[in-house]
């Protein structure tokens, strides 16, 4: 609750909660309020950005809140509580003659929980990014906390220049190699001596090795990036 109440002092934004210690029933009816007033926001042309933590505590409330239908999945998960909060993160959309909708939602990984597990992979896949964090990393108090190599973004062909959509291939398939830690370091490392993204990307194409060519080509090895 006192996060709550920290949030609300220092976010430039609505915070709309719903802390651990109320019912399921207070969870899903806060979340349906906020999602609400968001669709509503986005009808009058407002660009708008809802965080949500987490997905995964949403899917239990309904689990725990929503009429049985009879089909248990695995994990002890209704069938019929995985609806409510697809339509949730569904509900992220960019409107013609209106506004936009974004949706950022926290899920919990390797919690031992198998309903955890079920719930996230039901939206796995489904975001246009997703953002890994590592636990060993956090442990270890490195921050950001992020496994460089488990996130991705999708159709970044979109986002990017051709040239930019080469490097950063080149740069996930020579990150790909290190180990996660070695990986945020020189991600991290690059990040504080550039000023924008086209200069990390053109530092990281520097730094990353040229192929090498072996002298028998039948049974050398070459284990650079290419």
């Amino acid at each position: 609750p006192e996060e709550v109440t920290d949030m609300q002092r220092t976010v430039k934004g609505e915070v709309i909660a719903s802390t651990f210690d109320r019912p399921a029933e207070d969870h899903t009816t806060v979340a349906e309020l906020a999602i609400e007033r968001a669709k509503r926001l986005v009808e009058l042309g407002r660009d708008v950005v809802v965080l949500l933590d987490s997905i995964t505590r949403l899917g239990r409330a309904y689990n725990i809140s929503a009429p049985t239908s009879g089909r248990v999945l695995t994990g002890g998960v209704d069938a019929s509580a995985l609806y409510p909060p697809k339509r949730f993160f569904g509900a992220a959309r960019n409107i013609e003659n209106g506004g936009s909708l974004t949706i950022l939602a926290t899920a919990l990984v390797e919690t031992g929980s198998k309903m955890d597990e079920v719930i996230f992979e039901e939206f796995k896949g489904t975001g246009n990014s997703e953002l890994r964090l590592n636990r060993q990393l956090a442990d270890k108090r490195i921050f950001p906390a992020v496994d460089v190599n488990a996130s991705s973004t999708r159709r970044e062909e979109m986002l990017l220049s051709n040239d930019e959509v080469k490097i950063t291939w080149k740069l996930r398939r020579a990150l790909a190699g290190l180990e996660p830690q070695q990986a945020l370091e020189v991600v991290l490392g690059k990040l504080k001596e550039t000023q924008s993204n086209v200069e990390f990307l053109v530092q990281m194409q520097k730094s990353i090795p040229a192929p090498a060519h072996g002298g028998n080509g039948a049974h050398g090895s070459d284990n650079s990036i290419r």
